[in-house]
């Protein structure tokens, strides 16, 4: 969002700045998506933080808060400046609970919620009794610096690093695998595989990202119990650079989660051209555009999950998404048009824009 903001203000004028909590003072994103003299990372220092956005928030004319947790400073600067306008960028789970009294009012205190699904939208109106006219929908958004998509064909060097062979059936999930955040559905893919390998032999589950040891402990034990030792691929932490190769290796993406936001992984999955399963209970949707990019199915029903891996194995290329489509709801320039368009009205007589990250 900040590299869009930084090209809106080049073309409509105005100034942008950027904090960040937890950011250092040279932050790799502050010379790659936008300009250095634009962000100040403070390093987790909170009194330095709020100190100076309560001071550059007075000075400015929206305030663009990127999480819910940060509505305090933003509350301070919109009780010394009331005319201020408050946006505020709410991404999932951080808005799915119910919150304070004090928070609620806050809340309520906001000009514009950009949810980023109609899922997150709809939990939000539901919860806290908010209008229709708070919100404007802002999908995520491929990253505009994202590797282009490589040319057919496996990388040997990751066949051979996971012992695997070129003609082998690939599931492939991205997730960081966590024991507080057990939604991503990666164990229900767990449990329809004894079924899927009796149609395809050469069948093999890999799951990408970082994760913790009690997760870790707790696959373990339903990988033994169900015989699939062989079968399951943990690489741990994979550096961007080697994501395309692993995107590329892989026959579809399956990732039936039940709390997604919004879920930028299935985007990129379908970027590299692979066929996505996702689930139809969250922010998912979203990301599947209703099914016309992907298959939705009830993350907690495995016959659902098996059928939908069978029908896309068995014809990938009836189920690869339609890249014109996703460049038209996902790409960085429409996101960037989607947000002037979400802060135009606020932008009227707008001449300074603050971040709070």
């Amino acid at each position: 969002m900040g590299k869009a903001l930084c090209e809106l203000k080049l073309q409509y004028g105005g100034g942008v700045k950027i904090f960040s909590l937890y950011g250092n003072r040279n932050s790799a994103d502050s010379n790659t998506y936008f300009p250095q003299t634009t962000y100040r990372g403070f390093h987790q220092r909170r009194f330095a933080f709020v100190a100076h956005s309560f001071f550059t928030g007075c000075r400015s004319d929206i305030v663009l808060l990127s999480h819910v947790n940060l509505l305090l400073p933003a509350m301070l600067v919109k009780l010394f400046r009331p005319k201020i306008k408050l946006a505020l960028i709410a991404h999932g789970i951080e808005v799915w609970r119910p919150f304070t009294a004090p928070k609620r009012w806050m809340l309520g205190r906001v000009d514009l919620i950009l949810p980023v699904s109609h899922y997150t939208k709809e939990k939000m109106k539901e919860l806290y009794g908010l209008a229709e006219t708070k919100f404007s929908v802002m999908n995520n958004c491929l990253d505009p610096f994202l590797e282009q998509p490589l040319l057919p064909g496996r990388a040997p060097q990751l066949l051979q690093r996971y012992g695997l062979d070129a003609g082998d059936k690939i599931l492939l999930t991205v997730s960081r695998m966590a024991d507080t955040e057990q939604y991503k559905g990666y164990d229900r893919v767990l449990e329809a595989l004894p079924d899927l390998i009796k149609l395809y032999p050469n069948l093999h589950y890999m799951m990408v990202g970082k994760y913790d040891p009690a997760e870790k402990k707790r696959l373990d034990a339903i990988i033994e119990k169900l015989g699939l030792r062989q079968r399951v691929v943990f690489t741990g932490f994979v550096p961007d650079a080697e994501m395309a190769m692993h995107f590329k290796l892989a026959d579809l993406f399956i990732m039936p989660s039940e709390k997604e936001g919004f879920g930028i992984v299935f985007i990129e999955a379908m970027f590299y051209g692979l066929p996505v399963i996702a689930g139809n209970k969250d922010g998912s949707v979203d990301a599947l555009c209703n099914g016309e990019l992907g298959t939705i199915i009830d993350p907690d029903n495995l016959t659902e999950i098996n059928d939908a891996v069978k029908k896309i194995l068995g014809n990938p290329a009836a189920y690869k998404p339609n890249p014109q489509k996703l460049k038209e709801q996902f790409s960085y320039e429409w996101y960037k048009r989607k947000l002037y368009g979400c802060l135009r009205s606020l932008l009227v007589t707008t001449h300074a824009l603050q971040i709070l990250n």
